[in-house]
């Protein structure tokens, strides 16, 4: 079987030729990602279960539709500040959200997540 042609490594200003696929050099290698030391714990299991329901049973709706004048049934249990940015994985910190509304969020959340790790 053929191999593809080599490219460009995608390391910005390099323009080293990359043979194996992995899209990097030798010079330039895929960082690799670890959760931080100092990240919180999350809740697992039968007791986020039980937050779920009592979260769902106490505010059935989307709280970012609510905002917006909007009505529609909260099905995402989502932290108000993540976790990844120093939120707390417990009761005050969490929202009913809709799949559409946890979705735009979380998008979010991601694209400052890159931000963090090429600007830190």
């Amino acid at each position: 079987m053929p191999k593809a042609a080599p490219r460009p490594c995608t390391k910005v200003g390099c323009g080293a030729l990359v043979h194996d696929g992995s899209g990097r050099c030798a010079k330039h290698p895929k960082p690799v990602w670890n959760k931080p030391v100092t990240a919180t714990k999350r809740i697992t299991g039968r007791r986020l279960q039980a937050m779920r329901a009592a979260l769902f049973a106490a505010h059935p709706l989307c709280a970012a539709c609510e905002r917006q004048g909007r009505v529609a049934l909260a099905t995402q249990r989502d932290h108000i500040t993540p976790l990844a940015e120093g939120g707390a994985d417990d009761a005050d910190n969490v929202q009913g959200l809709c799949e559409p509304c946890h979705e735009v969020k979380s998008k979010a959340e991601a694209v400052r997540g890159l931000r963090r790790s090429r600007f830190a």
